[in-house]
């Protein structure tokens, strides 16, 4: 499998046949046997389960699903990508809560006729973005079904802080982002044109790249609520506001809109402010601090918690947005 750069990943050559001329062991221990494993890991991949160190006493889990035509599609990820991304959207729930990732398991449906190193390459890219986060993957289940279907289930540690829950923003409290926003969704509208550049934004929407770190640190600065950008920002600030019972209002000005992604807009006829706020995918961390917290630089302050109100629970400049946009997993299909 090729990589975005052209690269093989871990530089591992092309398993050959099929899932179904490998059988479910041979599959196996084709995936298992790309795994790494962390100080974390007590028993990994080979018996009945996998035991994870937890010093917090407490676990932290979260779990996504991705079907191919709906999550991802081959002709734009390879899967190698589609790996990536499958354990950066887990692992960013996981800093979400103010929590470090810790362990990766993967549920696996695969057709028999789907190419042996489809699935091979999945892992890597699997295992790749755990190690980004100091994480690993530790076992998991394939059956075999008629639509490629990858389930990652990720747990975390808290390290001894409190979780950082949705309900905790109070009127006063400063509205803070880190991380990319609107990127996945315009190298979305890139390749439903039918084109591959601006390359940055095409990778941004094939491998998103979570800021883990921040999380914790989120937490550890005193953050009252907090969740990852993965319905889009909009969307994502009203389950904060709703489980807070505040409004939150977001000033368009602070928001960044790169130039690239202007043009981007500009050519699709597309106002790119639309992608920032409703675009989702990026898994940026958003997060809500009391007024006087002084934030590191990676942090851009975007709004203000304010008191409910008649308004909706999240306005933009005082206004409602009234654009459609975040992500509904039983509204209509858009591509994937």
């Amino acid at each position: 499998m090729q990589d975005l750069s052209g690269g093989h990943p871990g530089g591992r050559p092309r398993t050959p046949g099929t899932v179904g001329e490998l059988g479910e062991f041979g599959l196996i221990r084709e995936l298992t046997s790309r795994l790494t494993t962390t100080p974390a890991v007590r028993i990994g991949p080979g018996d009945d389960a996998a035991v994870v160190a937890a010093p917090d006493r407490r676990v932290v889990a979260s779990t996504d699903v991705l079907l191919e035509g709906r999550h991802f599609r081959r002709d734009w990820s390879t899967a190698y990508d589609v790996g990536r991304k499958a354990a950066a959207q887990n692992m960013a729930d996981i800093a979400a809560m103010g929590g470090v990732p810790t362990a990766l398991l993967l549920g696996l449906v695969t057709p028999a006729e789907l190419p042996a190193n489809w699935p091979t390459e999945l892992m890597d890219g699997i295992r790749d973005e755990a190690q980004v986060a100091s994480a690993a993957v530790v076992g998991g289940d394939v059956v075999r079904g008629d639509v490629i279907t990858v389930s990652i289930t990720a747990l975390g540690d808290m390290r001894n802080q409190d979780p950082v829950t949705r309900s905790g923003a109070r009127p006063g409290d400063t509205v803070a982002v880190t991380g990319w926003l609107g990127w996945s969704a315009a190298g979305h509208a890139v390749l439903s044109r039918g084109f591959r550049s601006p390359r940055a934004f095409v990778e941004a929407h094939r491998r998103p790249e979570p800021p883990y770190h921040a999380g914790p640190a989120a937490a550890a600065l005193g953050a009252t609520a907090m969740t990852d950008v993965s319905d889009g920002l909009i969307a994502d600030l009203g389950h904060i506001a709703e489980a807070s019972k505040v409004r939150i209002d977001l000033s368009s000005c602070r928001l960044d809109v790169p130039a690239q992604m202007s043009d981007i807009g500009q050519a699709v006829g597309v106002d790119p402010l639309h992608w920032v706020l409703t675009g989702g995918e990026d898994h940026a961390i958003v997060a809500t601090f009391p007024a006087d917290t002084k934030l590191p630089a990676r942090w851009r302050k975007i709004g203000e918690v304010l008191a409910p109100s008649a308004l909706p629970y999240v306005t933009v400049d005082g206004a409602h947005w009234d654009k459609a946009g975040g992500w509904d997993h039983f509204g209509d299909d858009p591509d994937a």
